[in-house]
């Protein structure tokens, strides 16, 4: 543990101030970044796949955290795991990046060979006194949340996912996201510190004036406005949104849906935030036209018009809609790198071509990711700028960001910086 006194993280984090962007070396320095690893990455939650990512007995795929590698695979018996890719004999890598197709895993080293579940089955010229049993894979802490894949790399986890499970468990069930099929995935590695992707998905003050294809489904009212900045007629029409939200969440929840938001943020160890969104336009989905992109609905859904049930965690978002979801991975690679990992989701039985069109599926959030990669880079180069200094939250649309700058200092002091 650091010594809180003479520790440089903990000056930086003693410097920031109430309602205000972090000090510069937060976003920057090399030991920060090592530090954000080990508490966000290593010790608390965090979002990494899906089950349909794994969706046969023998497919695997690897996520490399840092200097972790995780196999997500389904075993023999159709059960979820996550395996570290480390070889129990001299800790080989067992696959490589991507996807794979398996019986056994196989070490290419030593050809020490395991059964899908971990347990060391052939481990050639090892002697009679060599136990088996004791060398099995190291497994993962995991748990799968209406479908999606939450790892916790401690021994020690927080307890607290208990309520993220509860409360999605609800929400999710209607979508069917464990049996649901990955349309499409994009890669993009944004040209900055892995806080400034997340604070950027956390507010919409940007939305107007960067995301015009979102803003066709997106409302930015939904996050927060100045009613004094208003004219007359803008204030009229956003007090008459905030009374169709609270007539459209009474009458969700009313048929089954929970809908009302749920936030377990600053002062909490998980960090989460969930609600029903209403859906502009057409009210479908995110697509270019409102309009849902999918003919055949997500798993129970029979109702086009159920809005968008938004989840945030601290490396992750995701847009759970009637026709399709959208999930997304945040996995920091370097102080000024950070991997956006986007995944669409359909029916299982959906056919390319036939009950979608993938461009209609995938555009508005590629744009989306795009125009927000090019934001994150500009804030990066100008925090990096030496004129930079932590400004102001708007309190009325950077509540959020306060919240997870407050929640960011608060983790790393509880975990001795």
């Amino acid at each position: 543990m650091l010594d809180q006194v003479q520790s440089p993280i903990s000056l930086l984090l003693r410097q920031r101030a109430e309602g205000h962007s972090l000090p510069a070396g937060l976003y920057m320095r090399p030991d920060v970044f090592e530090a954000d690893l080990d508490v966000f990455f290593r010790k608390h939650w965090i979002y990494v796949g899906l089950e349909c990512d794994v969706p046969e007995p023998g497919d695997a795929t690897v996520i490399d955290i840092g200097s972790s590698s995780l196999i997500l695979l389904r075993d023999d018996d159709s059960q979820i795991r996550v395996l570290h890719n480390v070889c129990r004999h001299r800790g080989s890598r067992l696959l490589d990046a991507g996807s794979s197709v398996l019986s056994k895993l196989v070490c290419p080293y030593h050809q020490w060979t395991y059964e899908l579940s971990g347990e060391l089955i052939h481990a050639p010229h090892m002697g009679k006194g060599f136990d088996p049993t004791c060398h099995s894979i190291r497994p993962v802490q995991f748990r799968s949340i209406g479908g999606l894949i939450y790892v916790c790399l401690s021994d020690n986890p927080p307890k607290d996912i208990d309520t993220l499970e509860r409360v999605m468990e609800e929400r999710l069930a209607p979508y069917d996201i464990r049996n649901s099929r990955i349309a499409h995935q994009t890669d993009v590695i944004e040209d900055g510190n892995w806080k400034l992707t997340i604070e950027n998905n956390r507010e919409c003050y940007h939305c107007a004036g960067s995301h015009p294809e979102l803003c066709v489904s997106f409302i930015d009212l939904d996050f927060g406005y100045d009613p004094e900045s208003l004219g007359e007629d803008d204030r009229a029409e956003a007090e008459e949104h905030q009374r169709l939200y609270a007539e459209r969440t009474a009458a969700w929840e009313a048929e089954g849906y929970p809908s009302a938001a749920f936030e377990q943020l600053a002062g909490n160890a998980t960090n989460f935030r969930t609600q029903r969104l209403i859906i502009a336009g057409a009210g479908e989905s995110q697509t270019p036209d409102a309009t849902a992109a999918c003919s055949k609905l997500m798993g129970a859904m029979t109702r086009k018009d159920l809005g968008d049930v938004h989840l945030w965690g601290h490396n992750a978002w995701n847009h759970f809609m009637g026709d399709h979801a959208v999930t997304v991975m945040v996995i920091p690679l370097a102080p000024n790198r950070t991997l956006v990992r986007t995944k669409w989701l359909v029916h299982k039985d959906a056919v390319e071509g036939v009950d979608y069109d993938i461009e209609k599926l995938t555009s508005v959030w590629i744009a989306t990711t795009d125009q927000d990669s090019l934001l994150v880079a500009r804030s990066q180069q100008g925090i990096e700028d030496p004129a930079y200094l932590p400004g102001p939250y708007s309190r009325f649309t950077e509540g959020q960001l306060d919240n997870f700058a407050t929640w960011y200092v608060e983790q790393m002091r509880a975990h001795g910086y």
